[in-house]
């Protein structure tokens, strides 16, 4: 059925949106912007720092300084140091995948490494990492996908899509793709995402838990 399967990073293959989440609302809350968990799964989980820094600008009137993001990146990265861990059950995934896989991620080259090197990704990847700085236009549209397809030699058609976040699932059904929505981050602790469901953000399949990634398509796993 699939030739390629593409993950999203955080949120998928590394326990990093809850960090992330936690690490905004402080850096927001000193220039006087208070939001909560609610309001950045909504507006900024799987989206690049330019939308949330326009998402910013839009409903609070404020232009971050230049130096915020330098700022925030640091000390989140400060902070993956720390916390930050693989999915239970992706490295076994990984490895007994029958098909191709890549990681397409809205992070930003430099944090999408040191993560995946933070919890021992990195030689599984490899040159497979694409990101939203290679293409125009970010998630939610199609465009980093179809790229990562294109660069593997895929037919969007028979490419498989992981995501944790709307802008994800859009961006992966606009490309063509089948999508599976993966609902196990810690930042879905408490939450019930298939209520956040529109049209256009409607996946294939959900689940919760990498060992159950095999259960409906057992021809995606190595014959051992």
């Amino acid at each position: 059925m699939f030739d390629l399967v593409i993950f999203d990073c955080d949120g998928v293959l590394i326990d990093s949106e809850i960090i992330s989440a936690r690490m905004l609302i402080s850096e927001l809350s000193r220039l006087g912007v208070h939001v909560d968990l609610d309001y950045v799964s909504r507006h900024f989980l799987g989206r690049s720092y330019p939308t949330v820094m326009a998402q910013i600008r839009r409903e609070f009137g404020l232009d971050l300084p230049p130096a915020f993001e330098d700022q925030y990146r640091e000390r989140l990265l400060d902070a993956f140091e720390r916390d930050l861990r693989v999915m239970p059950g992706v490295t076994e995934v990984l490895d007994a995948l029958s098909v191709p896989f890549c990681v397409a991620t809205s992070s930003s080259p430099r944090r999408a490494a040191i993560s995946l090197t933070l919890t021992g990704l990195h030689d599984r990847v490899g040159d497979r990492l694409f990101t939203a700085s290679q293409v125009q236009h970010g998630k939610p549209a199609p465009d980093l996908f179809l790229f990562a397809a294109a660069s593997l030699g895929v037919d969007p058609a028979r490419t498989l899509v992981i995501e944790d976040s709307r802008p994800g699932l859009r961006a992966g059904l606009a490309a063509g793709m089948q999508v599976w929505h993966f609902t196990g981050g810690s930042h879905f602790a408490g939450r019930h995402p298939a209520s956040d469901d529109q049209d256009d953000a409607r996946p294939q399949r959900r689940f919760d838990t990498f060992a159950d990634f095999f259960e409906t398509t057992p021809a995606l796993r190595r014959a051992k």
